[in-house]
């Protein structure tokens, strides 16, 4: 950091002389002294800069004083304000950094005591080009101004913080780009390394993005913040040496108060980044800080600072940065390669593409159906855009199962994948969405063998890919790389429901039925609502024949799923097992009769007819699935409920005609 002793500091109509510690406005001295004082000094000192609380403390609280230090500065802060008739929620002067420390974010022109000439301070968006001088040698007026990309700053140097220069730094941008030849244009705030002495020798191999939080003070920007999170977290998934957890599992930190050290050790990572987005007009300012997760010492800071068209290099150079930070530059060049600028975008198409993956996310038919009309919104917006192609891909794929029919779903799905991999190959979202259309609806087991791999050599830390590829390499009876594929996805989004759900699944495939109802125990735990996770702990009472306990979780299921014909299916099949055939028969008939108003899965039916004994019923419905091409038909040599049909010939014959391994 820059030190300065015995100074004047103008800023606005104020005033402040350190050597006789007097604070003026408009000439006339007012009241600020002791600590406030101090603190406000050791601010103007760094102007720009973020001031952790940690130096703030061995600045202005002696070692061996006994007192609430964190009662003091927030006094002593709150003071600061009073007289500078500063807010914390709409800073001017001091802006707080949550769980960091504070920054002076005002223009601040200073007066070396002994010169009457004006020295300006450094510009607080320049700040990371500036070395300290030595102490021996004076800021003469003949030292050439600092450069920024080989342009010497031009006087005079009175600064004009953002976003007041709005116009004015879009204007200087301009020239900076085409100067620079560079689409990227970042502002940044001092390192904030080991107290300024630069990154401890250690290497970070895992680390989780916690929620951006969104300063616009306007909810319906919500969706931004995540979006920018979001992105982030894919473009630091490029580190194939990095472990970096996923969206599903970070999201649950969203607004968390809890320290660092409990995050990391609930997570098993070894940094956190957090940080805040600000958006005004056309431009967007996002804060960032990486934090050791097991000391919760603060590793280095940055603030970006472009315009909204160029927000995907933003998000890349975010990413370049921490990984540089983190693992060093020779892990970030190879990540990333030592180009860190992707093309502009379109700013209505990619705000739309965010709001699509904020509805994506939620997962609920609704959700999903408004996620859809986005990322169409997108691509009609910006037809180059492919992340939102891989968007419109994700949602038809997981639509199809239950809610559109399957000649619609798969067809939609499969030409936005091709689209988005057509547009930009490295997109591993629109791989692993064309392998889920070859694996559940063509049945092109090579096809989709190849597009998982490619999805997870382009995004090693992708969650769901490996969650899919787990349940593709089931279909082919590769049970051990299922496992690990499925606990591979687990460490990389620990938090996920649907995740853990499937982990529990292949734990009971595998008659390890304490592990899965442990999992699936946990997952209730974490949302008693999740219908899955019900489904799969009955399917454990079942095998262990705890007939109360598994028909318990299966009324559970069907009332959570409001009467779905899922649910419906899975009732029938457990009474069935149990040996109550008429009542299980009652429901199969109620399920022929909704099959005239909505999709009823010819798949789930032949189950239910298998568990009471009726195989030649229970053929004709998988014989029914085969022609609907039903996306369970991958999974009719591996699924338990129909071993009994196994040395069936017709049977038999269906496996063999859609060419699965044999068993």
């Amino acid at each position: 950091m820059l030190r300065r002793a015995d100074s004047v500091f103008r800023f606005g109509p104020y005033e402040v002389r350190t050597s006789s510690q007097e604070f003026r406005k408009d000439g006339t001295r007012i009241k600020l002294r002791g600590q406030p004082f101090l603190v406000l000094v050791a601010l103007l000192e760094h102007a720009g800069e973020v001031v952790t609380r940690e130096e703030i403390r061995h600045r202005v609280w002696a070692s061996d004083t006994f007192v609430d230090f964190e009662h003091g500065l927030n006094t002593s802060i709150k003071k600061v304000r009073q007289v500078l008739c500063d807010s914390a929620a709409e800073p001017r002067y001091v802006e707080t950094l949550p769980r960091l420390g504070y920054r002076f974010i005002a223009p601040v022109e200073v007066f070396p005591p002994n010169n009457g000439a004006k020295t300006p301070t450094a510009d607080p968006q320049q700040v990371e080009n500036l070395e300290p001088k030595p102490a021996s040698v004076p800021e003469a007026a003949t030292t050439p101004p600092p450069t920024v990309s080989g342009i010497p700053k031009s006087e005079p140097t009175r600064l004009v913080p953002w976003p007041f220069s709005l116009a004015f730094a879009l204007m200087a941008g301009a020239v900076l780009l085409a100067s620079a030849g560079s689409i990227r244009s970042l502002r940044s705030v001092s390192q904030v390394l080991n107290s300024g002495r630069g990154l401890a020798p250690r290497t970070y191999n895992s680390l989780a993005v916690l929620p951006f939080q969104n300063l616009a003070g306007d909810p319906s920007q919500e969706y931004f913040a995540d979006g920018i999170t979001d992105e982030v977290i894919t473009d630091f998934a490029q580190v194939g040496s990095l472990r970096v957890i996923s969206r599903t599992s970070a999201m649950q930190y969203k607004n968390t108060s809890r320290p660092a050290q409990q995050i990391g050790k609930e997570l098993g990572v070894d940094a956190l980044v957090e940080g805040t987005v600000e958006r005004v007009g056309s431009r967007v300012r996002v804060r960032v800080q990486l934090i050791d997760a097991a000391t919760d010492r603060y590793l280095w800071a940055k603030v970006y600072d472009n315009d909204l068209s160029d927000i995907l290099a933003l998000e890349s150079s975010v990413a370049y940065d921490i990984v540089e930070q983190a693992r060093g530059q020779m892990a970030a060049q190879s990540a990333f390669g030592n180009s860190r600028g992707p093309h502009a975008v379109n700013p209505p198409a990619y705000e739309a593409y965010l709001q699509g993956r904020y509805y994506w996310n939620k997962r609920s038919s609704e959700a999903l159906t408004k996620s859809i009309e986005l990322f169409q919104q997108a691509v009609s917006l910006d037809p180059k855009l492919a992340v939102a192609y891989a968007g419109l891909a994700d949602a038809y794929s997981i639509l199809g199962s239950d809610v559109l029919p399957v000649d619609v779903a798969q067809e939609r799905a499969r030409q936005a994948a091709s689209t988005a991999i057509a547009l930009d190959p490295s997109v591993a979202e629109a791989h692993a969405a064309r392998a889920l259309v070859a694996f559940y609806y063509d049945w092109d087991w090579k096809t989709a063998g190849i597009e998982f791999e490619t999805a997870l050599r382009l995004n090693a830390n992708y969650a769901t890919a490996h969650q899919w590829y787990s349940y593709y390499l089931d279909a082919m009876q590769r049970f051990p790389e299922a496992l690990h594929e499925a606990q591979q996805a687990q460490q990389l989004d620990p938090l996920s429901l649907s995740i853990n759900t499937t982990v529990a699944g292949k734990y009971l495939a595998n008659q390890q039925y304490n592990q899965a109802m442990a999992i699936d125990k946990r997952v209730l735990e974490m949302d008693p609502g999740f219908v899955p996770a019900h489904r799969c702990l009955a399917k454990v009472y079942e095998a262990r024949k705890m007939w109360p306990e598994a028909l318990e979780e299966l009324k559970k299921e069907v009332d959570l799923s409001q009467d779905s014909t899922r649910a419906l299916g899975d009732l029938a099949y457990g009474l069935g097992l149990k040996g109550d055939r008429m009542e299980a028969l009652r429901i199969l008939k109620n399920l022929e009769e909704l099959s005239g108003k909505k999709y009823v899965s010819p798949f789930e039916v032949a189950k239910a007819y298998v568990a009471i004994n009726d195989h030649d019923t229970a053929i004709r419905y998988l014989e029914k699935s085969y022609r609907e091409h039903e996306s369970q038909i991958p999974f009719l040599d591996v699924t338990s409920a129909l071993y009994p049909l196994h040395s069936d010939p017709r049977f038999i014959a269906l496996v063999r005609q859609v060419g699965l391994p044999a068993s």
